[in-house]
């Protein structure tokens, strides 16, 4: 854990399910997650290897929502060059 005066308030992202480090955004969907959630200072974050939802504070660090980022860019599997693909 860092020294910064901001460590103190912010927290990583780690899935309770399979322990990925990796959260996103996820879209509010119903009028508590709308209005609400924030209220208790919370988001809906999804878990970035297993899709688990969950709920958290949005001190945590997260990533922006797959669709929102344009820096991703998906890897594409190799397949041989004579392939006939139906």
């Amino acid at each position: 854990m860092s020294n910064s005066p901001d460590s103190l308030f912010t927290r990583s992202y780690l899935c309770h399910d399979c322990g990925s480090e990796v959260g996103f955004r996820s879209r509010r969907r119903t009028f508590s997650e709308r209005f609400i959630l924030p209220l208790f200072l919370m988001r809906p974050v999804r878990c970035g290897e297993c899709f688990r939802r969950d709920y958290r504070l949005i001190t945590t660090l997260v990533r922006d929502r797959f669709s929102d980022t344009s820096r991703i860019i998906p890897v594409r599997p190799t397949a041989p060059p004579n392939r006939n693909v139906a």
